[in-house]
């Protein structure tokens, strides 16, 4: 049986189905679909930034935290999702973004964005200092972690005012954003022993800090279960290595667990996850990955109804602008130029996603649009393409125009999260 959900967490985020989706992204096109689904169930939405992508600095996407909310509310406005049904999340806020600087600068800096995110309305916080900074090593001990993590609660406590209070999330198991950077030739659960430990340790330091309360909306433990990914390959979860961390949850009233890189997980699995009570699923890389194969499926569709078109084809130009701009991917990837050139396009890393915003990126998707039209695909093309989609067209669930085509690549993974959510 699913495990019931402690009320805080039913309350602020599932509306009492057994989990939630975390949305982690900053593309319009993966916002779009989610908001779209969030409208058509009749549910809530939970959308995250992470760190690096919103911060008072920018981030990758140029964005602080007030700018990111707008910038999700516009889309809900288009959509038509009353805004008031968007959860606001921050992921990973903590001092990763400045870690090469002093602790005390980086921690200071840290403070400043989770003041941001606060202010904003962000009302889930995960707070993850558990990286070194300059000088420090690799990862720190679980009392310096948790009092940097009750350093910044405080700031957040503070910014939000008579507003509705934050609901936080805790731990220092975290699985490399993004996925795994080397293959994964082992994955280690976190044992509930440390889970346990992570808690109590991160109750004493709020509590040293004067956030009793704080720490009473406390709802989620982020955790290894035993999933992961790299470049090419998938670590599907086995419900008989966590069940020791699960059971974990018996000696954690309140608590949830928070599961990480949970793309591209079987069907079976995500509903596993949840039953297990790894209720809050976090994924992003897979979104953007669906939206890069339905592109790339468009522009192949695209020259095979104009071959004597002479522009460079939207891969073309996501190449040159990768090779141009390499920080995103070099010391992700290895191998020899030709693996590097597959991985840059197609990795389940997905550090593709990063040029998305770029200028010239946004023209040529707009110009493969362009040229496609508004033109029903025909179905032949579909199938051979898009492979995937040509079920919910040939049903009628999804129109064969390109940008819906686009969307329903990214609904065709979030209905998966949706039914492992509501498992019974």
């Amino acid at each position: 049986m699913t495990r019931p959900l402690p009320p805080l967490v039913s309350e602020r985020l599932t509306d009492g189905r057994a989990g939630v989706t975390s949305v982690c992204t900053a593309h319009p096109i993966v916002i779009e679909a989610a908001l779209s689904l969030a409208l058509w169930t009749d549910r809530r939405v939970l959308i995250e930034a992470t760190c690096n992508q919103v911060n008072q600095d920018g981030g990758y996407t140029g964005m602080t935290p007030a700018e990111f909310r707008k910038f999700v509310e516009s889309i809900a406005a288009r959509v038509g999702l009353d805004s008031s049904r968007v959860i606001f999340g921050g992921d990973h806020l903590g001092p990763n973004p400045w870690k090469h600087l002093a602790a005390d600068e980086a921690m200071q800096r840290a403070k400043a964005m989770i003041d941001g995110y606060a202010r904003a309305g962000f009302t889930k916080l995960h707070l993850d200092t558990s990286m070194g900074c300059a000088g420090e090593p690799a990862a720190l001990a679980d009392q310096i972690t948790a009092g940097r993590a009750a350093a910044l609660a405080t700031v957040a406590e503070a910014a939000v005012g008579d507003a509705l209070p934050p609901i936080y999330v805790i731990g220092t198991e975290v699985p490399m954003p993004g996925g795994a950077h080397h293959a994964l030739d082992s994955l280690e659960v976190t044992r509930p022993e440390a889970a346990i430990r992570t808690v109590e340790v991160h109750k004493q330091a709020f509590r040293h800090a004067g956030l009793e309360a704080a720490f009473a909306r406390a709802i989620g433990a982020v955790v290894q279960p035993g999933v992961e990914f790299a470049s090419a390959e998938v670590i599907p979860y086995k419900p008989e290595k966590a069940v020791h961390l699960a059971n974990a949850l018996a000696d954690l009233p309140g608590f949830v667990f928070e599961a990480h890189s949970t793309d591209y997980q079987p069907a079976a699995s995500l509903d596993a996850l949840v039953k297990d009570g790894f209720a809050i699923l976090k994924v992003g890389p897979w979104l953007t990955f669906a939206v890069r194969e339905a592109l790339y499926g468009l522009d192949s569709i695209a020259r095979v109804l104009e071959p004597a078109s002479p522009e460079n084809g939207l891969p073309a130009v996501m190449e040159a602008l990768m090779l141009r701009q390499t920080e995103n991917w070099r010391t992700y990837y290895r191998g020899d130029e030709d693996e590097l050139r597959l991985q840059r396009h197609f990795s389940f890393s997905d550090r593709i996603r990063y040029y998305w915003p770029h200028p010239e990126a946004h023209v040529a998707v707009e110009r493969l649009f362009n040229k496609l039209g508004n033109k029903l695909i025909p179905e032949p093309l579909i199938s051979q393409y898009l492979g995937g989609l040509y079920p919910d067209v040939v049903d009628g669930s999804l129109s064969a125009r390109p940008r819906e085509l686009v969307l329903g690549s990214v609904l065709r993974v979030l209905r998966q999260y949706d039914h492992a959510c509501g498992f019974s």
